[in-house]
């Protein structure tokens, strides 16, 4: 059930098993990806597991701002406070506890997980409803999903292979392909500068001049098709394991 499109008596009347509340960014994905990417990811994500679900699955509205000023750099960027994210999704949480004692937070963004962590760490001690994180990426074997599309070994990246897969097979007319050679060629191989197991950039620009991490043209929309599919399992194997607490 897509919470934004139904009526209050819709909900009321439901039997509701869990809910999934989307979490993602709006920051720059190289010259080739929207700044929605890391939010709509977690949306197709969240709707994904939803169907895959043996049981009623809400799925609440996605936030679409999270910590990303590390992004800041590049024009269109958007960020809060570790702080003011933490704050309001546990206050989301704890108003989604009106229609079921589970929910799963699903994020698209790597400079969430912390905050997610903690927040829905204080509404579960709380007991206001017993919720989780689930951040789509950590999910899959992006090697495996690759090898299947006949595709070498990929990494994560930031607008890399990965995320640009997944955006084909979702929103394929959002990638501008005539852009994806300059992402990578312009972007960086791998996230930061590392000495000694220090990461000495504090902000992407520092090591990409295109935003992007990663190829691009190395992810196809099978591949990403592959990649919704392994994540909405694995989606659907936490709303029963949380379910069951």
């Amino acid at each position: 059930m897509d919470l934004a499109s139904a009526t209050w008596t819709d909900v009321r009347d439901a039997d509701v098993d869990a809910a999934v509340l989307p979490v993602g960014s709006t920051e720059q994905h190289g010259p080739h990806a929207p700044l929605g990417t890391d939010a709509f990811h977690a949306q197709s994500v969240a709707e994904a597991g939803a169907a895959a679900h043996d049981g009623e699955v809400v799925v609440a509205p996605t936030v679409p701002v999270g910590i990303a000023e590390e992004h800041r750099a590049f024009d269109g960027t958007l960020w809060v406070s570790p702080a003011t994210l933490r704050e309001y999704v546990d206050e989301v949480v704890r108003s989604l506890a009106d229609v079921t004692d589970v929910v799963v937070v699903v994020n698209g963004h790597g400079g969430n997980v912390v905050a997610l962590r903690e927040a829905t760490a204080g509404v579960t001690r709380d007991g206001d409803c017993y919720a989780v994180p689930f951040t789509w990426f950590d999910s899959v074997d992006s090697d495996a999903a690759a090898r299947e599309a006949g595709v070498d070994s990929v990494e994560m990246g930031h607008g890399g292979p990965v995320e640009t897969a997944l955006l084909r097979h979702t929103h394929p007319g959002l990638v501008r392909e005539d852009r994806t050679e300059r992402a990578r060629d312009e972007g960086a191989p791998s996230w930061g500068e590392w000495v000694a197991g220090v990461n000495l950039a504090y902000d992407a620009v520092e090591f990409t001049e295109s935003g992007a991490v990663g190829d691009p043209t190395a992810g196809p929309a099978e591949m990403g098709k592959t990649l919704l599919d392994t994540a909405g399992a694995a989606l659907a194997e936490v709303l029963t394991a949380a379910r069951e607490r």
